[in-house]
């Protein structure tokens, strides 16, 4: 029972979970409480991505269609280079992408190391919907996108070969925390040099939920290298009768503890949105106290519309949209101040 009681006592928190009221109540225990519908992402960028799903939300629309018209905004950012056509490549030029989506069925689909299909959240949708499978990967998933109607097309951009060809010189791996912060203009200049993901969930007008995740996965990873991104249950998990997770950061510390499915049934067991997240972040620093070098966040929404989130690392924020607002970004609690660099 120490663990838990160290960590806390060694850390130092995050500040005050927002800044300002993220919607007209805030719920206990620390979470947000939105008006439904919905919607929520991790990080920055998913202001704009929230906007593309507010669209379809506030008009009726299903979460699922939400979800993937949202997280189709960063794959198709040519500033991004953690998701989607910009994304970095692997240490050996190729880019990769993984994704995965959930609806309120319990239904799922992903992509793992796919490659020349610029939204694999939509092939993902397809995969789901069109196969009796939930995940398709590598060439496979390529030729079925092509066969689907997909446009097959280079996604190196000149810019990420640069900075590939840069990386090159040094071929160092490190691993960097909360580079999309820094990619973005909200933390020191000159990131954008690894890799994370965006991860959404939303509640439509008619109180179903859906998720979506999409990334290009970690910049100079060793081919074949997948992350937590489309594994269902690490990256993203969503049971209708209780919420929803998803997860941003190392996705090797997220599979390994199965986190967004952790995430929901720790809510299943009578927890907050926020208390699940912390949790969930408590047991892979337990397991692995080293991991406080590194990033991992949780983001989570409950059937009643209230939402926590968690990380390792200060740093972490995410983004949220009902009707009161489309624009708020919430700066994330942490155990621990960002390490040197970070």
């Amino acid at each position: 029972m120490t663990d838990r009681r160290t960590i806390l006592k060694a850390s130092l928190l995050a500040p005050a979970l927002l800044a300002r009221p993220a919607s007209a109540a805030t719920a206990a225990k620390g979470d947000i409480q939105m008006k439904l519908p919905c919607v929520v992402s991790t990080w920055p960028f998913g202001v704009a991505a929230n906007k593309a799903a507010w669209a379809i939300l506030s008009k009726g629309g299903r979460a699922l269609d939400a979800v993937e018209a949202g997280v189709k905004i960063p794959e198709a950012d040519l500033r991004n280079h953690t998701v989607g056509r910009a994304g970095y490549p692997d240490r050996d030029g190729h880019v990769t992408l993984d994704a995965s989506i959930m609806d309120e069925h319990g239904n799922a689909g992903s992509v793992a190391a796919m490659e020349y299909i610029a939204h694999p959240i939509s092939v993902a949708r397809a995969v789901m919907e069109k196969t009796p499978h939930v995940m398709l990967a590598g060439e496979g998933a390529t030729k079925f996108a092509i066969e689907q109607g997909f446009k097959r097309e280079e996604l190196l951009t000149p810019e990420s070969k640069k900075a590939w060809q840069e990386w090159l010189k040094t071929a160092k791996y490190s691993p960097q925390a909360n580079i999309e912060t820094k990619s973005y203009g909200l933390g020191t200049p000159g990131g954008a040099k690894n890799h994370d993901t965006i991860g959404m969930l939303a509640i439509d007008a008619k109180g179903n939920l859906s998720g979506a995740c999409t990334t290009s996965g970690m910049a100079w990873k060793v081919r074949g290298r997948v992350g937590d991104s489309p594994i269902i249950g690490a990256g993203l998990y969503v049971d209708n009768d209780i919420g929803g997770a998803t997860s941003t950061g190392v996705g090797e510390e997220v599979m390994r503890s199965v986190g967004s499915f952790l995430v929901v049934e720790l809510m299943r067991q009578g927890r907050s949105p926020q208390e699940a997240c912390k949790e969930a972040v408590e047991r892979i620093l337990k397991k692995k106290p080293d991991a406080k070098m590194e990033q991992v966040g949780y983001l989570a929404i409950n059937k009643k519309g209230e939402v926590g989130a968690w990380a390792i690392q200060k740093g972490f924020s995410y983004s949220l949209c009902d009707q009161t607002s489309q624009d708020r970004i919430v700066p994330g609690q942490a155990f621990f101040a960002a390490t040197p660099g970070n």
